[in-house]
């Protein structure tokens, strides 16, 4: 995990300081002696070092540009050393063959600098104020975007064309002969000065895109011809764009016009494919624009500190759908008092709520199921086969430092040896995608959970799937590619994947959701039924394995609530420090669980409760626990999600019409009209209300 390959990586870090360190001090001791082999050879390797730190160790150089030692700095040194070493090597006249050279080398900087200004304002003339995307935005005049090298990779491009620059000086240097830097230096400057001329070829108007103005009118006239209803809106970092994926298909299936509302750049490309229009609105200026749109109800499935920002728009309803339900605190955060309602799963938080006393009135929590759970298939018996399918899908370690939060650091290698032990276990492995993020503790267990489940699986032996299941994985896996990824160019910008990211044709999302649905089938059909898994990338998804397996054994997370909805047997490991009834009491999620304790006491009769449905006593308890969780099953969960949304949306409607009578009683001159009309048609004989506003 994340701290594994710290001490490495700073290790190769200080090396690779140090050898450039090394080759200035070298180059300079040979300039100044002269010793030409050594200033040669410490000139070209100070180049080399630099151009491969380009590629390979982004984050040293930008430690070194924060101590103003960046790419051009390091390049006019170097140069200026080489200078300083034909100024001091004999038979090169400093007059009529080195002074030549200086001026080259001074136009070359010149252009490198003329082309850096140029890809500043290409950037900044190619950055609207809004990101769209599945939105027909050609009239904002997208067009494709530079090449990458000149426009956005300065570095790069200083030290590549420098190369014929530092290659014909140091011939010269061992030649005597200053042609060889002259034809360096006319190498660099036509490369140079033909790229910035191409570059700035984005400043003309049929490259150019549309203004700032221009692109908010056309944003407004958008939302006008569209009229959204309803919206998702999202803010977060780069590991979170989980929390909003989730809510993409339910999102899709409401009555009206959905919309989602992001406030990062890098965010749109984040969310999975979904055919609902998605506009990145970064500024609060130009957020406020929602204000005056058709917009009435915005989603929300995470807090932010961006969240405050929207919550300012009076005319939109605003409610927390949060992104899983658990017994952990962070389900009741504080914040979810500035929403106008919290739509929870089940009755279990609403109670939740009201225990927390942290300012939600009940009247405003409304419960509306999880309509993600559809997928999840319910409880079909006694496993069948010879194996019993565990899953371990462990939480992360949070960011209170709570140990109850996850049982990987202090259960999580007993649980697995326990599992590992029993020859009729096969053990799928999904920890949390940010374990060990926080505490290293955390990411080194897993490491070890891991490499004990490879150990385990070199000591089993069984028939595997044959050659046509991988074939036909990779068949399922190229289509799902296909429909999931926009073939990007390499030098492709925001503004460029605007251009291909338009309106979807057809129903792309069906399309993907069915392709996704066959890779899945592709990829449990591909594997040995005997063989243990770890599962740690998105693909297959946490409700795919909760139907491979037979039981789960997980931590208090929405994960617990979630599987529920199968009403198969659970465990939840108890790493708190409580009893096993404080823990019952504690958390609503466990009690129809069987709890194990961090040496893993509870594994054995787990399992055996799986294998023999007569020691199963808690089947009863999982299915009242469920309906507390999940609420109902019938009406099914989309359809309240729906109602729910409508009703809001009636209430944003109710608040504008209000708000539109309070502000004509605030105009005299119309209240004035108005009671004038009202005393006409209370008089007899008086003329229709339309004669009168004809008066």
């Amino acid at each position: 995990m994340p701290s594994a390959g710290i001490a490495p990586r700073r290790v190769v870090q200080l090396t690779a300081l140090l050898a450039m360190l090394v080759f200035f001090a070298t180059q300079l001791v040979g300039a100044v002696l002269p010793n030409v082999p050594l200033f040669i050879a410490a000139s070209a390797c100070g180049l080399a070092l630099d151009l491969f730190l380009q590629h390979k160790q982004p984050g040293l150089l930008s430690l070194l540009g924060k101590i103003r030692l960046d790419v051009t700095v390091r390049q006019l040194f170097r140069d200026m050393l080489i200078m300083v070493g034909l100024l001091r090597i004999e038979g090169i006249n400093p007059l009529h063959e080195q002074a030549p050279l200086t001026v080259g080398l001074l136009l070359f900087y010149l252009v490198h600098f003329a082309c850096q200004a140029a890809a500043v304002l290409v950037r900044r003339s190619r950055q609207l104020p809004f990101v769209t995307r599945n939105i027909d935005a050609s009239a904002l005049r997208l067009s494709e975007a530079p090449p990458r090298l000149f426009a956005r990779q300065h570095g790069r491009r200083l030290l590549r064309l420098a190369a014929p620059v530092t290659a014909g000086l140091l011939v010269t240097a061992a030649t005597k002969d200053a042609v060889w830097g002259g034809v360096g230096l006319a190498i660099a400057l036509l490369i140079g000065i033909g790229g910035t001329a191409h570059l700035a070829t984005w400043l003309l108007p049929r490259k150019r895109v549309a203004s700032e103005a221009t692109a908010l009118r056309w944003l407004d006239q958008w939302l006008a011809d569209y009229q959204p209803t309803v919206g998702m809106y999202f803010s977060g970092g780069n590991s979170s764009a989980y929390q909003a994926n989730m809510w993409l298909s339910t999102l899709a299936a409401l009555d009206g016009k959905p919309i989602i509302v992001l406030r990062e750049r890098f965010m749109v490309q984040k969310l999975e494919a979904t055919d609902v229009p998605i506009v990145c609105l970064p500024k609060v200026a130009h957020l406020m624009r929602l204000e005056h749109s058709t917009l009435k109800v915005l989603l929300h499935p995470a807090n932010s500190g961006k969240t405050s920002q929207v919550l300012r728009i009076p005319s939109i309803k605003h409610a927390f759908i949060n992104h899983g339900e658990s017994d952990k605190l962070s389900s009741c955060n504080p914040y979810a008092k500035a929403y106008d309602e919290v739509w929870v799963a089940g009755p279990a938080a609403r109670e939740r709520y009201q225990l927390a006393d942290i300012g939600v009135e009940d009247k405003d929590v409304v419960e509306v199921g999880r309509p993600q759970l559809a997928p999840i298939r319910p409880y079909a018996g006694v496993p069948t086969g010879e194996l019993t399918t565990v899953l371990y899908a462990p939480t992360w370690e949070g960011w209170d430092g709570n140990p109850g939060n996850t049982s990987v650091i202090l259960a999580g290698e007993n649980i697995v040896r326990e599992l590992l032990a029993d020859p009729k276990v096969r053990l799928l492995y999904k920890p949390h995608p940010m374990t060990g993020s926080v505490d290293p503790r955390a990411g080194r267990a897993n490491d070890r959970i891991k490499a004990m489940i490879n150990e385990a699986n070199t000591k089993r032996t069984g028939a595997r799937p044959g050659p046509e299941a991988a074939a036909e994985l990779a068949r399922c896996a190229d289509e799902l590619n296909r429909l999931t990824s926009t073939s990007f160019r390499p030098s492709a910008d925001e503004t460029e994947r605007m251009k291909l990211q338009g309106a979807p044709e057809g129903d792309r999302a069906a399309a993907v959701a069915a392709a996704t649905a066959a890779w899945e089938s592709a990829y449990w059909a591909s594997l040995p039924v005997w063989e243990h898994q770890i599962i740690t990338g998105p693909r297959p998804a946490i409700f795919t394995c909760f139907n491979q397996a037979d039981v789960l054994i997980s931590d208090v997370s929405s994960v617990v609530s979630d599987y529920l909805t199968s009403e198969k047997p659970y465990a939840v490991a108890n790493t708190s420090g409580m009893t096993e009834e404080e823990f019952r009491a504690g958390f609503p999620t466990v009690r129809a669980a069987t709890i194990l304790t961090p040496e893993a006491a509870g594994v054995a009769e787990l399992l055996a409760a799986v294998r023999d449905p007569e020691k199963d006593t808690l089947a009863g308890a999982r299915a009242e626990l469920k309906v507390h969780l999940l609420g109902p099953s019938d009406p099914p969960s989309l359809v309240r999600f729906n109602q729910a949304t409508q009703d809001l949306c009636r209430k944003a409607d109710e608040r504008r019409a209000r708000m539109a009578t309070r502000l004509t009683d605030e105009i005299p001159s119309q209240r004035e009209a108005r009671d004038a009309a009202e005393e006409m048609e209370l008089e007899p004989g008086s003329p229709e209300p339309e004669e009168t506003a004809t008066v």
